[in-house]
């Protein structure tokens, strides 16, 4: 289950031990910081990778950190993962920081929360073949996936966590997404929602980390949703399939 944030923590550092670069991100105007990890030479396409932005979603930093330890990620891309965006929303067990901020909508002009801050500041002039968010959704009995990419990539992912024996969310037109989107301005099909990403942070009033990469450095972003009510087990399988897919999509339609 949920490993305490120290453990973590000490457990990405240790990968420091075959040749990972693991590096902490001061949280300016706050006392915390956030680990920034990178794999990979400078000439390959990076992927950005990230996942505990709502500290009660824990099973998207659980997976990252897996794919590290298992050596999972594919080696013809070089990474930059986020495995824990809100450490202190983490350690309490709450979608919200220590300061009681959603920071999923804090990462307009620059960024608005010190986590935010950190986060735009690292990548800034940072460009990304892909961008990859992990969350959960308590709501949700199945995986699904918000897709911002012009090649449908969400579609296979959902094609890869159902042959792997999964389940995908049922989608449509009236599904609780937590906010309204304008009429016509999303699809869903099984486990995709398409949405504009103009009008979701037009209906947000904010910007989301993966709104915020779409507009600026990475043409092809998804984020994940697994069931925080389904199995500890499964949820790390639904993300851990989605990735590696999403990942082995990218490289069809890249070349």
């Amino acid at each position: 289950m949920t490993l305490p944030y120290k453990e973590f923590e000490a457990r990405l550092k240790a990968l420091r031990a075959r040749g990972v670069r693991v590096r902490e991100i001061a949280c300016v105007g706050a006392p915390r910081t956030l680990l920034c990890v990178e794999t990979g030479g400078p000439a390959a396409p990076t992927i950005a990778l990230a996942a505990g932005i709502h500290g009660d979603e824990p099973a998207g930093p659980a997976a990252l950190l897996a794919l590290l330890e298992d050596d999972a990620l594919d080696p013809r891309f070089a990474y930059r993962i986020l495995p824990c965006t809100n450490p202190t929303g983490y350690e309490r067990g709450t979608r919200e920081s220590v300061d009681g901020t959603d920071l999923n909508r804090t990462f307009g002009r620059g960024g608005q929360s010190p986590e935010a801050r950190a986060i735009v500041t690292a990548n800034r002039d940072r460009k990304f073949a892909l961008s990859l968010d992990l969350h959960e959704d308590v709501d949700a009995g199945g995986f699904y996936c918000y897709d911002y990419t012009d090649d449908g990539l969400g579609a296979g992912v959902v094609a890869a966590v159902e042959a792997a024996g999964l389940p995908a969310q049922a989608l449509h037109d009236g599904y609780d997404l937590g906010f309204a989107l304008p009429a016509g301005t999303a699809t869903f099909a099984r486990g995709v929602v398409r949405a504009d990403p103009r009008a979701e942070a037009a209906a947000l009033g904010a910007l989301t980390y993966t709104l915020a990469l779409a507009r600026n450095a990475a043409p092809r972003a998804l984020t994940f949703e697994t069931p925080s009510r389904a199995p500890w087990e499964t949820r790390l399988a639904m993300h851990r399939v989605a990735v590696t897919a999403a990942i082995a999509a990218l490289s069809q339609v890249s070349g």
